[in-house]
């Protein structure tokens, strides 16, 4: 049966039972060649662990599409090491992906919406220009895990979303001793601000350092209840998708 003809959360279902037990590299291995998964990219931040699901796709197809958001906000450590990492493993279709200009001008010319509004500018220099980029796409790879967050607590290898495409999350079931034991094992270079305190590294303006004992995402919007990026709200709902365009 082709592809298309059967309904998303079947195609959700069958993966997920297909892969139950395979190891994160093999869901990669397999994932980026399953008729059901069609035309797969991997989304990376190439942040504090990045680098690890960034080198299983390049050891099984390094011209896989990777998409990385500028968001224009990063610290320029990360954007270093982008840099870095890309020409350490290869990658031969790496994606830079900003905000249109006019979008920026018109919603937060002075750049400060994210002490405003924190959902809005992740929406309008994070979930829109990935929305986009994602256009051509079946399905994407993140580096979500479990651990990361209680809003994470139940994540599966496949995850069906709105728009009709296929999330994959090789990284689901690892604990953070085996992210850290994979970059030890190959030798993969981590990204500078993870030795300043910062084990989990977004946006400049709303990334602090993290204290021992605390949850690595701490540091993430800290002070306010927001956990996640690519959120923002519409008529009081919190949902994943472009913004409503300017009236």
């Amino acid at each position: 049966m082709p592809r298309d003809a059967l309904p998303l959360a079947d195609r959700i279902a069958g993966l997920n039972a297909r892969y139950r037990h395979h190891s994160a590299t093999s869901v990669v291995d397999h994932a980026l060649g399953d008729a059901d998964t069609g035309r797969v990219a991997l989304v990376s931040s190439f942040g504090a662990e990045s680098v690890v699901l960034l080198h299983m796709v390049a050891m099984v197809e390094p011209a896989t599409p990777v998409l990385f958001v500028e968001t224009g906000m990063l610290f320029p450590e990360t954007l270093a090491y982008q840099h870095e990492v890309a020409a350490h493993l290869g990658l031969r279709d790496l994606r830079i992906i900003r905000a249109t200009p006019v979008r920026v001008a018109a919603h937060d010319p002075e750049g400060l919406l994210h002490r405003t509004d924190p959902d809005a500018c992740c929406a309008l220099r994070k979930t829109e220009p990935l929305d986009r980029a994602l256009g051509p796409f079946d399905a994407w790879i993140t580096g979500r895990k479990r651990f990361q967050s209680g809003s994470r607590a139940e994540l599966s290898f496949f995850e069906a979303e709105e728009t009709g495409r296929i999330k994959i999350n090789p990284l689901a079931h690892w604990a953070p001793q085996d992210v850290a034991d994979y970059m030890i094992n190959n030798r993969l270079p981590r990204h500078p601000l993870v030795a300043r305190g910062y084990p989990s590294i977004g946006c400049a303006p709303c990334t602090t350092p993290v204290a021992t004992g605390e949850d690595p995402r701490a540091g993430r919007w800290r002070g306010s209840d927001k956990d996640e990026c690519g959120i923002h709200f519409v008529d009081g709902k919190m949902v994943r998708g472009p913004l409503r365009a300017a009236s």
